[in-house]
């Protein structure tokens, strides 16, 4: 009987533990009332394929992307700050700007953007990825 207690102390206590742990899921939607005519004209590409990406590593879990979302169900962070769509953008920017100078004060909008997730499970860790990617276009009126 002690035996059999012990096993399912085993089991229930990590089970529990993982329950309790980070739960982190991350989907980019956004949406916005910006009428924008690109059949006038009035800009120019000055970036195809501009690329941004992050990721983040967890103790004890599994990631589960799924195109554009990703899960993550773990105990512990151990690695980035969990905010993978932000880092990923912020570093599709800092890509842009490093081979094309500062955005600020230009009229750029990021067109065709695409997200892309991945992950790697491994027994005690796991680690999401998330990509993204854009041509950014410049306004000329």
């Amino acid at each position: 009987m002690k035996f059999r207690n012990l096993t399912l102390a085993a089991i229930i206590i990590p089970l529990c533990l993982v329950a309790a742990g980070c739960a982190t899921g991350g989907m980019f939607v956004a949406g916005n009332l910006t009428d924008v005519q690109l059949q006038k004209g009035n800009y120019k590409i000055l970036a195809r394929g501009v690329m941004g990406e992050a990721t983040a590593g967890y103790l004890l879990g599994v990631s589960m992307p799924m195109g554009m979302t990703t899960n993550t169900f773990a105990v512990a962070r151990v690695d980035g700050t969990g905010m993978l769509y932000k880092e990923a953008m912020d570093n599709l920017w800092k890509n842009f700007e490093s081979a094309h100078g500062s955005a600020e004060g230009k009229k750029l909008a990021l067109i065709n953007v695409h997200y892309d997730s991945e992950a790697l499970n491994l027994f005690f860790y796991t680690q999401p990825r998330v990509i993204v990617r854009a041509d950014v276009v410049e306004f000329t009126e």
